[in-house]
């Protein structure tokens, strides 16, 4: 070491991920001093309930419930608190006192990302938050510097691992989508409120800022398309079985070209197939992956823990040793850079592909009625398969039989009124399932 002072770190919350992070800074003081150049001292830990019960066993002395005044005596504060209040009023107070900032609350910087970025920009601080998208994975460090000087087209991720748990298991063992959530909250996997989860929330949360951080670009968490996994239905999972498919729920943003030729940026949230060869398709269980496209490197794949107390630790460690690191070269911190600010475009403006199921009258003209529809809408088949037909569904009355359609590329805008025409054609009885395909 150099003899720089010891660095005052601030922890708010301890709970799974915070008590580890405690446990990490205390067991490996004479490491983490030798890579940052400065011992990092624990200065305090804020909880709301001092006598709570937690799984690591931490000094008594550490804890305190004055997280204000605990903060403004701090060089880092680690904020694990979750939530947007009052880990913002506290962030923010910290900041404007001198200190850096590492937190891993993704629904704070999908909320206030902006609002904070100005401030520690204002005083020259930091503030990092790897550990607010895919727990361990170290995505968002490779976006800001590694691929800094390439040009990223596409992020396509799977960054919720509740939701791929329940897919999974649907998709592997046969299970149905109630029998899937309640293994699922079982294990933990689940939130609290499952809504944050099923729903795509947490995800949307994500893909603002991994939208945000590819594109150089502030993305606003309501600016994102979200769909959750609650309609998703065992017919569809085989149906994407004999496809050659899987559903996944993916969190996706990309450089797209708007209808007047400009460049914006999509951010969306929603369940797609992709691909049994895709590499996405391969992540089972709660584990997380992202897909990144880039005009120079390629594509690359980030792979691991999505979530977990030790798990995401690690990532917060490695922005406080990266933050501590700072203070001791000294200079004022890297900022986020939202130089290019794209237009943020409607997912009614990105190219997809849809697998339409159909349920239609069996009779002669079927086909080209639908095939009409499409043609009228400017999309185009690229596969069209009858499964046999079958009696209606009150069993009397003329048969019926199901078509499953997937169209070539097209806008979202074409293809979803595509689907509302189909569904209000004579020959259709029932649009049973559409689904967006990506990654391929």
């Amino acid at each position: 070491m150099n003899g720089y002072r010891d660095l005052r770190v601030a922890l708010l919350g301890a709970g799974s991920v915070g008590s580890q992070v405690a446990r990490l800074i205390i067991e490996q003081g004479d490491e983490l001093a030798a890579r940052v150049g400065a011992r990092l001292t624990l200065a305090g830990i804020a909880v709301r309930d001092i006598d709570a019960h937690r799984d690591v066993e931490l000094p008594r002395e550490l804890f305190t419930t004055d997280a204000e005044t605990l903060v403004l005596g701090a060089d880092i504060v680690v904020e694990l608190m979750g939530g947007v209040e009052p880990a913002r009023t506290l962030i923010l107070q910290a900041i404007e006192a001198g200190a850096d900032v590492v937190t891993a609350n993704k629904a704070l910087i999908a909320e206030c990302g902006a609002e904070l970025a100005e401030a520690t920009e204002r005083v020259g601080a930091q503030l990092t938050y790897e550990a607010a998208v895919a727990g361990a994975i170290p995505i968002l460090r490779p976006l800001r510097e590694s691929l800094a000087g390439d040009h990223i087209t596409r992020v396509l991720g799977i960054v919720n691992g509740s939701t791929n748990y329940i897919l999974d298991r649907m998709d592997r063992f046969g299970d149905s989508a109630e029998d899937a959530m309640k293994v699922a909250a079982e294990l933990g996997f689940l939130e609290a409120d499952p809504t944050l989860d099923v729903e795509g929330y947490d995800a949307a949360q994500k893909a603002t800022i991994l939208a945000s951080m590819a594109f150089h670009t502030n993305v606003p968490v309501d600016a994102v398309h979200r769909e959750g996994i609650t309609a998703i239905t065992a017919e569809q999972i085989e149906t994407a079985k004999h496809a050659g498919q899987v559903i996944k729920l993916l969190a996706i943003a990309e450089r797209v070209e708007a209808p007047d030729g400009s460049l914006g940026v999509s951010a969306r949230v929603y369940p797609a197939l992709i691909n049994r060869d895709h590499p996405l398709a391969a992540v089972h269980e709660g584990k997380n992956a992202v897909f990144v496209e880039a005009e120079a490197a390629g594509e690359l794949m980030f792979y691991g823990a999505g979530a977990g107390g030790v798990e995401t630790a690690s990532a917060v460690l490695g922005d406080l040793v990266s933050t501590a690191k700072r203070h001791v070269a000294g200079g004022p911190g890297i900022q986020m850079s939202n130089h290019a600010q794209y237009e943020i475009l409607p997912v009614e403006d990105v190219y997809t592909r849809y697998l339409i199921m159909l349920e239609v009258a069996d009779e002669p003209g079927v086909l080209a009625s639908v095939a009409g529809i499409l043609a009228e809408q400017g999309v185009s088949a690229a596969s069209v398969e009858q499964a046999p037909s079958k009696s209606s569904r009150d069993g009397d009355g003329p048969r019926n039989a199901t078509l499953v359609i997937g169209t070539h590329t097209a806008r979202e805008a074409a293809l979803a009124a595509t689907v509302r025409a189909l569904d209000a054609s004579d020959v259709v009885r029932h649009v049973t399932s559409v689904l967006r395909m990506e990654g391929n």
